[in-house]
């Protein structure tokens, strides 16, 4: 089995552009395909940006005030910025069981399991990719966004958790298409979660992450 003793784990304190994340990414797959660099975990912030995935709406795209990017990844728009912690997840799925549902259920798992450490229960919801939770009015918001992309079975992009965003930043769009739930962070439900307590806690499940990628995905009702 894979562990993370075999992976570059990268922890980023200062904010990295998206275009120059989206470079650094996109060689470094290409990298891991040819069995020239290790796989790779890059947890990181962003300047504010507006990024587009494969299935992105432009009606979706209400206020482009930040720049806007074509990212790439399945999805439609996702905002990033200060107060949002990424993880860009770079692992070659030849070694372990070949499942691309299986990958985005796994990634899903590990965010899930990381709230919990901090007293935020969340799930995913059947026909709604991303991380939900109850927000402070009780209503089921979005806390987390997940989007990937596959290149010769090399993922890369992953996984996005609001700490303590400005949500108002939000309104630009509507966040991955879903017009219907609202967004919220940790620190809107009470919760002062610093990008290295997250951090910290994320490494804490990473092995148990690593293990779930190495049998198929459990059924869709799990």
């Amino acid at each position: 089995m894979v562990t993370s003793n075999t992976i570059e784990i990268r922890r980023e304190h200062a904010q990295v552009p998206y275009r120059d994340a989206l470079d650094t990414m996109t060689t470094r797959n290409a990298a891991i395909a040819d069995g020239s660099a290790q796989e790779l975990i890059w947890l990181l912030e962003h300047p504010p940006v507006y990024t587009a995935g494969t299935s992105a709406d432009p009606q979706e795209l209400l206020d482009p005030r930040f720049d806007v990017v074509q990212a790439g990844r399945g999805g439609r728009y996702t905002y990033h910025g200060p107060g949002q912690r990424i993880g860009y997840v770079l692992l070659d799925l030849t070694r372990r069981a070949r499942d691309v549902r299986g990958f985005v259920h796994a990634l899903e798992g590990w965010v899930i399991a990381t709230l919990a450490d901090f007293g935020v229960e969340s799930w995913r919801a059947q026909g709604r990719v991303g991380i939900w939770t109850h927000g402070p009015d009780g209503r089921e918001a979005k806390i987390g966004a997940i989007g990937v992309r596959i290149r010769r079975w090399v993922t890369m992009h992953g996984f996005s958790v609001n700490l303590s965003p400005d949500l108002s930043h939000f309104g630009g769009i509507v966040p991955c298409g879903i017009e219907e739930f609202g967004v919220t962070s940790l620190a809107a439900l009470g919760r002062d979660v610093t990008a290295q307590a997250w951090d910290d806690a994320m490494l804490e499940h990473v092995d148990s992450f690593l293990a779930q990628l190495e049998k198929p995905c459990p059924p869709e009702s799990a």
